[in-house]
């Protein structure tokens, strides 16, 4: 699967132009090719790459079809000639195509003849449809862009599983005959195709960009034409010159790298590595989905990392308990892990060799956390966070994921949904949203986690998604409190309902891009209800509730979760102050009153009556230390 690192993105049209750092070399031995260096620039683009096009003829071909046909049709030497001058610069394309053309005179009937005669599966170029079985495994969107003829090429591209709609190349015409009545007369080619002309390639790459949200294209052929495609504005980011068929001098010297044989790209992409960060009953349950799914699949390593925060339980190490006993008795007890999931005390350990990073921690440590990764993650590195809450800044408030985008330097998507940790452990029917940026990465988070008993869907709406996981915590602090309080259905369904409004309300408030569907989604809707029935916020509030406020919910986090941390009533703080700095408290009148029932400034009786905040005068807390969390979240929001 291609990955989408925010830290490099290309904009120059030649490799060798880009402000890149000293390159590093990794001797690679080509087939009949000598000692060739490969670049870590060139290497990193290569497997950061979202779409690699293929030159038709002599690249996934072991000729050139319309010399072939042209030799069917009795005019080989004549044309193959003609062909040998485009290639090598002394004719330009569009002549060489008309003059071709007009020799061979083709008829539909002569190109059915010539590939029932020659077809396509003895002509395919030896471990072409290796490497792009594996790329597109990977998720990595594979053309076909030649400056043959169409009819010619797509018989290959079916064989290469790459769609029609994938393979850019020349239409020819036909008109039809006079006496039969059918289209059987050569009357030219369709000139208009960006490929019927010189500088044609640049021009298809940039046409695909202005479709599809390509970054890094990858161009790879045997030809002049081929090597232009990387050298023109708007054209392809690398060029890699094959020479398997034909070598050509101009381009064993000017490609961005070189080979003979396509099986040396093939064991150049590497198997993903995936790197828990964090080992709680969520990162537990998460992490035996991925390592279920990288047991079976090619194009990850079967191992995958988890960090653990090391402690010792029972007179032995956590880490130990892990990796011996396969259970993380602590966190969550009584569920199998996968054998491949492998603990780690240390966390450049877990992350130095990651090209997936999985964040699952308490939200209040990510930031700690990331400061200890800073300069020790790879740059072509992704994240995806799980973990649901954010963090105050004198700018205002920051989502996890754009926490790690911006200090880590990698894209972060999120995973959020109803996931009940011990429910998922036990492999019943639970689904997740991922919320992206770019969708190569939602591919390949989708296909990590995605099981018969866990589905997940996508969306490219990071912020409404994470907004919703982190905003239905407090929601689930106040179905908790009506809960504790002896409230039936009704009552429940009714706070639910106030608590999904403001919870949209203020994601669209923070975020103008947050879609309305998201709300819709596993990581709203289902999320919400699951966390208002059997989330431990609503456990602890409900609990709190019935003491009437007599203890705080940090004691009842401490005597209920045995470690596990409570994540409603920080978020509840961290909303508060960004309600408070912007002058909105009393626009999101459920979200004020948990706010206030939480630090004793109101009864949690008040919970059922929330929409009548603006009529009460808050009493003053019963300690200074309650209301602390809120103000010092509140001055660090003042500019």
């Amino acid at each position: 699967m291609a990955l989408r690192s925010a830290v490099w993105t290309t904009k120059s049209p030649r490799l060798k132009d880009r402000k890149t750092p000293k390159r590093q070399k990794v001797a690679v031995r080509t087939a009949g090719g000598g000692n060739h260096e490969l670049s870590m620039d060139v290497l990193s683009t290569w497997r950061r790459a979202t779409a690699v096009c293929f030159d038709m003829d002599c690249t996934c071909s072991q000729d050139d079809s319309l010399d072939g046909l042209a030799e069917f049709a009795g005019k080989g030497e004549e044309v193959r000639r003609i062909t040998s001058m485009a290639m090598n610069g002394e004719m330009g394309l569009e002549e060489a195509l008309v003059k071709r053309l007009q020799i061979i005179n083709p008829t539909p009937q002569m190109i059915k003849e010539f590939l029932a005669a020659h077809p396509p599966e003895s002509r395919l170029t030896p471990g072409i449809k290796d490497l792009v079985s594996n790329l597109q495994k990977r998720g990595i969107s594979v053309y076909i862009i030649s400056g043959g003829f169409r009819p010619l090429a797509l018989p290959f591209a079916k064989l290469l599983n790459i769609p029609p709609e994938n393979v850019y190349a020349n239409r020819i015409y036909f008109t039809t005959d006079d006496e039969t009545g059918m289209p059987t007369v050569y009357a030219g080619y369709d000139t208009d195709q960006p490929t019927a002309k010189q500088g044609g390639k640049p021009e298809a790459i940039k046409a695909l960009r202005s479709k599809h949200p390509l970054e890094d294209v990858v161009m790879i052929g045997d030809g002049i034409t081929d090597l232009e495609a990387a050298r023109m504005p708007g054209g392809a980011d690398l060029f890699i010159g094959y020479g398997g068929v034909v070598e050509r001098q101009e381009i064993r010297e000017s490609a961005d790298y070189y080979i003979t044989d396509f099986s040396v790209l093939t064991k150049t992409l590497a198997n993903h590595q995936v790197a828990f960060v964090g080992s709680g009953a969520w990162a537990c349950s998460a992490a035996n989905l991925v390592a279920r799914n990288c047991k079976i699949r090619e194009d990850f390593e079967k191992d995958v990392r988890m960090w653990v925060y090391e402690e010792e339980v029972d007179g032995r190490m956590l880490t130990e308990i892990i990796n011996q006993d396969h259970e993380n008795i602590k966190y969550l007890p009584g569920i199998k892990l996968e054998e491949n999931v492998v603990a780690y005390p240390n966390l450049d350990d877990v992350i130095s060799e990651a090209d997936i990073i999985v964040f699952c921690v308490p939200h209040q440590f990510v930031h700690s956390i990331c400061k200890q990764m800073v300069g020790k993650v790879r740059q072509d590195a992704v994240a995806i966070s799980l973990t649901k809450g954010m963090r105050l800044r004198s700018d205002g408030a920051q989502l996890i994921s754009d926490m790690v985008r911006r200090k880590l330097g990698i894209d972060c998507s999120v995973l959020m949904g109803a996931n009940i940790a011990e429910e998922i452990g036990k492999g019943e029917l639970s689904e997740a949203t991922i919320g992206y940026k770019w969708p190569e990465n939602a591919r390949l988070f989708q296909e990590m986690f995605q099981s018969d008993s866990f589905l997940v869907e996508t969306v490219q709406d990071v912020e409404g998604a994470e907004l919703c996981g982190t905003l239905k915590n407090v929601v689930a602090l106040a179905a908790g409190f009506v809960k504790g309080l002896g409230y039936g259905s009704n009552t429940k369904a009714a706070i639910m309902r106030a608590g999904m409004a403001e919870m949209r309300k203020l994601a669209k408030r923070l975020y103008f891009t947050v879609q309305d569907e998201t709300f819709f989604m596993s990581c709203g809707l289902a999320d919400l209800i699951a966390t208002c029935e059997g989330g431990r916020n609503q456990r602890v509030a409900g609990a709190f509730a019935e003491l009437s406020g007599q203890k705080t919910l940090g004691m009842l986090e401490e005597e209920m979760l045995k470690g596990q941390k409570l994540q409603g009533e920080l978020t509840s703080n961290e909303v508060q102050a960004v309600l408070r700095a912007k002058g909105w408290e009393l626009d999101f009148p459920l979200f004020t009153t948990v706010n206030r029932i939480i630090h004793g400034q109101l009864p949690v009786e008040f919970i059922t009556q929330y929409q009548r905040i603006s009529e009460v005068e808050a009493v003053e807390p019963s300690s200074d230390a309650v209301e602390s969390a809120i103000e010092d979240a509140f001055t660090a929001l003042k500019v």
